[in-house]
């Protein structure tokens, strides 16, 4: 690791957060002579923002526990636009009033994780539609434009790897690193931002708004990005067979988010309590230096931690209550997914179906010929196999999925 002296920079070195640094010195010294107000910014695209974007929120709230600023962007203009960064086809296009409902549900998760406010070093929330709407293109082209060459905008990754592929690439599309870095220019004037963090896949877009900003107000600022994160197996964070694995309660059931870092593969454990969790740092070596069936107690501290971190700690007692009925003690938890029974009962596949444990008819007879459908525990091999009505029954797809037939 990288001797840094500020709080800032030793914190997110410890954990795990640094990727790339612009000016590594250069922040350093300045996270200890002055609060930093730092920004990421988060395009609306839907109600919820996935376990994807954790990290980047975690790093807001990082920057916040070491006395500094945090500035959540919400992209309530560049999400008309479309972030093409490890994009292989263009974003739908939402109306104004989708995204800013998506705006209001996405704030929730910040408003648990940060503390919002009007001091020097309280969280801030953001829309730039705010500047962006209000631009006039000849505006733009005049005092943006001349800042960027198509030459150099053709080399960065998120243009470079859509042409590479012969994928189309709209106008629209290739105007959003332009968007971006005005963004940090005006953030600078507004608020006075100096620092930028992101994904590794926006390094080029922060290193434009550096530019940009440089040059036309004379202001030196700062990026900082993570690592790409995927899990031990090489999958992308966040993504599941069953879909995304959403912050909002409306868009994913908190035992079904506890029940994802339950699972975590073993090798995970002490990188995902560094990067999502408070706990301290001997804590987190403890309880990843454990071994064999062991690690499913430090499995469960990771549930509980993050759940209570995003969806509150009544979130992770219950989801954690559950989890208990339905493992250990072979009943059923409070919390699991339920499937209305009709009197006269219903097929296994339409269980599974209604359930959400298969996609679709197909999917729900391959889970069956798996061996994966399971009632009350028992294997079922029979894609013709009758639930009866008049009762409850457990039903689950592999060992880990699980929910409840309850009589209508």
């Amino acid at each position: 690791m990288t001797s840094y002296t500020s709080s800032l920079l030793r914190l997110l070195d410890e954990r795990g957060y640094i990727h790339q640094l612009t000016d590594a010195h250069g922040l350093d010294k300045l996270a200890n002579e002055a609060v930093v107000p730092g920004y990421i910014g988060f395009d609306a695209t839907a109600p919820s923002l996935h376990v994807g974007s954790l990290v980047q929120i975690m790093m807001l709230r990082r920057l916040q526990q070491t006395g500094h600023k945090p500035i959540v962007v919400m992209g309530g203009g560049t999400t008309k636009v479309g972030d093409p960064s490890g994009k292989d086809e263009s974003r739908k296009m939402l109306t104004s009033e989708g995204i800013q409902a998506n705006i209001a549900s996405i704030r929730t998760v910040f408003e648990r994780l940060l503390t919002f406010g009007d001091g020097p070093t309280d969280a801030i929330m953001v829309d730039n539609d705010e500047w962006l709407s209000q631009l006039g293109y000849i505006e733009l082209l005049r005092t943006v434009g001349p800042h960027f060459t198509i030459n150099r905008m053709l080399t960065f990754d998120s243009v470079k790897l859509r042409l590479d592929r012969e994928q189309p690439l709209t106008f629209l599309e290739f105007n959003y690193m332009i968007l971006q870095a005005y963004d940090f220019r005006e953030l600078a004037l507004r608020h006075g931002c100096r620092l930028q963090m992101g994904g590794s896949d926006q390094w080029g877009n922060i290193i434009n708004g550096i530019e940009l900003t440089r040059r036309m107000e004379g202001k030196e600022q700062f990026g900082l990005t993570t690592p790409l994160l995927t899990t031990a197996d090489g999958a992308k964070m966040g993504k599941t067979a069953a879909g995304a694995v959403w912050l909002n309660e409306e868009q994913l059931p908190a035992y079904d988010f506890w029940q994802y870092w339950r699972n975590v593969d073993d090798r995970d454990v002490g990188k995902f309590l560094r990067l999502f969790t408070d706990l301290p740092l001997d804590e987190i070596a403890r309880l990843e230096s454990l071994e064999g069936s062991e690690i499913n107690a430090a499995k469960v501290v990771l549930a509980n931690e993050v759940t209570a971190l995003c969806r509150g700690a009544d979130a992770a007692n219950a989801a954690q209550a559950t989890a208990s009925a339905t493992f250990a003690g072979g009943g059923v938890g409070q919390d699991l997914p339920v499937l209305a029974l009709p009197a006269e009962g219903m097929g296994i596949i339409d269980a599974l179906v209604g359930i959400g444990f298969a996609a679709s008819r197909g999917e729900a007879k391959r889970l069956i010929s798996g061996g994966g459908a399971r009632i009350e525990g028992e294997a079922v091999t029979d894609e013709n196999h009758h639930i009866p009505g008049g009762c409850e029954h457990r039903i689950s797809s592999g060992k880990k999925k699980h929910g409840v037939l309850r009589p209508a």
